[in-house]
C-alpha cells in the first residue's frame, strides 16, 4: 500500500492543474506526515469503514473542495477547480491504477476476473467524492485507455519536479534520521514506486523506460511484500482492517 501510494502521487502529479491544485491547498511540505496521515485514514475509511463512515468522509471531502480558491495553473495558464471532475477523475484513476498495478507486481495473487471487480467496485470511492461512477472507468482496460486520452496533456512541470524530488526526502526529526532507518527506507519505497510507474511517465520524469527498470522495481518490490510478511500482523496490519473483522466477528 505505502508503494501504491508514492507511485500514486508520482503519477498525479505529472497532471499540471491537478500539481498546481495540490500545492496550492496542501499542508504537505509543513506537515507531511499529517497530509499523508489524513490519506490513509481517507482509503481506509472507505475501503474498512461502515457505510455511514464512507459516506459521512464523503461529505467532508466535497464540502472542503467545494471551499478551496480555484487558481491558474503557471506553465499552461490554464484556470482550474479543485473540486473539477476531470481533475477528480485523474486522481481517482491513477489511485485505482496504481494499487491494483503494484499488487500485482508486488507478487499479490488475482483470480479471473478480480481486477475488473476491484475496478468496477472503486467506482463507489469515485461517488464520495463527487464523481458521476457512470463516467468512470468500470474496468482495467477502461482505466487504460483513459490514460491514453490523458497522455496529451501530460508533463512535468518544475513544480511537480520540486515537489518529487522533495517527497525523495522529507523532513524528519534528528534522531530519527540518526538513530533509525527511516531516512534510506523512505527512499527506497519511493524509488521502488518511481520504478514502477509507466514508461511513458517515467521518460517525462527523465527516469530510465528500459525493461530492465521494470524488472528492477517488480523484484525489490516483491522483496518488501515477503520480508513485511514475516512480521507479526500488529505490527504492519492496517487498524482500519483490523477494526472491520472484529465489527464482522461480532
Amino acid at each position: 500500500m505505502a508503494v501504491a501510494g508514492f507511485r500514486a502521487l508520482l503519477l498525479q502529479a505529472v497532471h499540471p492543474l491537478v500539481m498546481a491544485g495540490f500545492d496550492a491547498n496542501s499542508a504537505f511540505r509543513d506537515d507531511p506526515w499529517g497530509r499523508l496521515r489524513r490519506t490513509g485514514e481517507w482509503v481506509g475509511t472507505v475501503t474498512y469503514g461502515t457505510t455511514a463512515e464512507a459516506e459521512s468522509a464523503g461529505t467532508r471531502l466535497r464540502t472542503l473542495h467545494g471551499r478551496l480558491t480555484p487558481g491558474i495553473e503557471p506553465v499552461t495558464g490554464r484556470s482550474y477547480r479543485i473540486d473539477d471532475p476531470e481533475l477528480l477523475l485523474w486522481v481517482h484513476c491513477t489511485e485505482v491504477e496504481s494499487f491494483l498495478s503494484t499488487y500485482r507486481r508486488c507478487g499479490g495473487a488475482l483470480g479471473p476476473g478480480d481486477a475488473d471487480r476491484y475496478v468496477e467496485e472503486m467506482r463507489t470511492s469515485a461517488r464520495l467524492v463527487g464523481l458521476d461512477p457512470a463516467a468512470v472507468p468500470g474496468t482495467e482496460t477502461q482505466l487504460l485507455a483513459y490514460y491514453d486520452t490523458v497522455r496529451p496533456q501530460l508533463r512535468v512541470t518544475p513544480l511537480a519536479r520540486r515537489n518529487a524530488l522533495w517527497g525523495f526526502a522529507p523532513p524528519m526529526p534528528g534522531w530519527v534520521q540518526v538513530l533509525t532507518p527511516a531516512r534510506p527506507l523512505w527512499a527506497g519505497l519511493v524509488t521502488i514506486a518511481a520504478g514502477m510507474l509507466p514508461v511513458w511517465a517515467r521518460r517525462l520524469y527523465g527516469l530510465p523506460g528500459l525493461p530492465t527498470t521494470d524488472l528492477a522495481a517488480t523484484v525489490s518490490g516483491r522483496a518488501v511484500r515477503t520480508a513485511l510478511a514475516a512480521l507479526p500482523e500488529p505490527w504492519i496490519g492496517s487498524p482500519a482492517r483490523r477494526a472491520a473483522f472484529e465489527r464482522l466477528a461480532s
